[in-house]
């Protein structure tokens, strides 16, 4: 009874090796058994001993050996190989694990992509060709099985990047009695006909387009900012603090001509005053004769009453008055005419 209820689990792996295990710790505890094997085909069988053991913390708990036959026998004995603890007679074609499709190649036209894989040399009608693919809108793997070796799907939209994988499947239960699948081929990425590293590559640049132009927009406002509060400012500190005006602007030539020289500026800018003054200095005043006699003879209060007919002719544009009355520039000094005294002070204009 103990032979039927041990539970084996076997691999024809694309019916090149197979692979048998067992629970050692469970089935045979504390006891290292030994396995060993024959392909029925010719009039005599031949056991051979297990090439290669898999371990399970040192017990012997499967073997891997070379698929030579249709028809295989096992037998796992104790460990001086005087007693059978398990024996089975099976179909090794019924458990074959087909290897991964090989030259996968992707073709897109449209919305419609074709996926094809190079044909195995044999068991091509128990085998499938199984195509899963995903978005980044999408839950899970939708699913595409197809004949060996070609298989095409529709709907895909150029603007998403797709996440494809494919395998092979046998077929259950016409090849397999256990539904083995081939390892997934390596995932690739693929968007409007192009391949890609990764479909994270498309949301990064989604994503740095975004950052890029939030980036853009925020530095604008803060120079929108900045030119407000520099206006701002430039209003506020001429209303507090008044602009000094500059002595450069306002004195060209002492810096321009003398170089900061303000002796040399202060003597030159005197010698071209004086230069200035004497240029626009009146005529030397001429009085003619003509009443020399009646101002002699006339005594004081006469001379007064005459400087103020005087003045009055001079201010009624008297012909004769005006003909003795001119402007002459006065230097500290008392200037005696006609009986008339009169002080001149420095740049004081009298009227005579």
């Amino acid at each position: 009874g103990r032979k039927d209820t041990i539970s084996t689990t076997i691999v024809n792996f694309n019916n090149e090796q197979m692979q048998i295990t067992w629970a050692a710790r469970e089935l045979f505890p504390g006891e290292n058994v030994s396995f060993s094997y024959t392909f029925e085909g010719g009039q005599q069988k031949v056991w051979k001993p297990c090439p290669t053991y898999l371990l399970d913390q040192g017990f012997n708990s499967g073997c891997l050996f070379k698929t030579e036959g249709s028809t295989l026998a096992i037998s796992i004995m104790n460990s001086n190989g005087s007693k059978e603890l398990f024996s089975k007679r099976l179909k090794s074609d019924f458990y074959i694990k087909p290897n991964r499709p090989e030259n996968v190649t992707f073709s897109w036209k449209d919305d419609t992509v074709t996926v094809s894989c190079n044909e195995p040399q044999r068991g091509l009608k128990c085998l499938r060709l199984e195509l899963q693919y995903k978005s980044k809108f999408n839950k899970g793997w939708q699913s595409r099985t197809s004949k060996c070796c070609s298989v095409g799907e529709q709907g895909f939209d150029p603007r998403k990047c797709y996440s494809f994988r494919v395998r092979l499947k046998r077929l259950v239960p016409y090849c397999n009695v256990v539904n083995y699948s081939s390892d997934w081929e390596a995932e690739t990425f693929w968007m409007n006909g192009t391949s890609l590293d990764s479909c994270d590559d498309d949301i990064k640049s989604r994503a740095n387009t975004v950052i890029l132009l939030s980036c853009m927009l925020a530095v604008l406002l803060m120079i929108f900012l900045l030119l407000i509060l520099l206006c701002k400012w430039q209003r506020l500190q001429k209303s507090v603090m008044p602009v000094i005006p500059d002595p450069k602007y306002a004195f060209t030539d002492l810096f321009n001509d003398h170089n900061g020289n303000f002796q040399e500026w202060i003597d030159n800018t005197e010698h071209e005053m004086v230069q200035t003054k004497l240029e626009y200095e009146e005529s030397e005043c001429t009085i003619e004769e003509e009443s020399h006699q009646e101002f002699k003879n006339s005594d004081k209060e006469g001379s007064k009453d005459n400087i103020f007919n005087l003045s009055g002719a001079a201010e009624n544009n008297h012909p004769k008055t005006s003909q003795n009355a001119c402007l002459m520039p006065t230097s500290n000094t008392t200037v005696s005419l006609d009986g008339f005294q009169i002080l001149m002070n420095d740049d004081i204009y009298v009227m005579l």
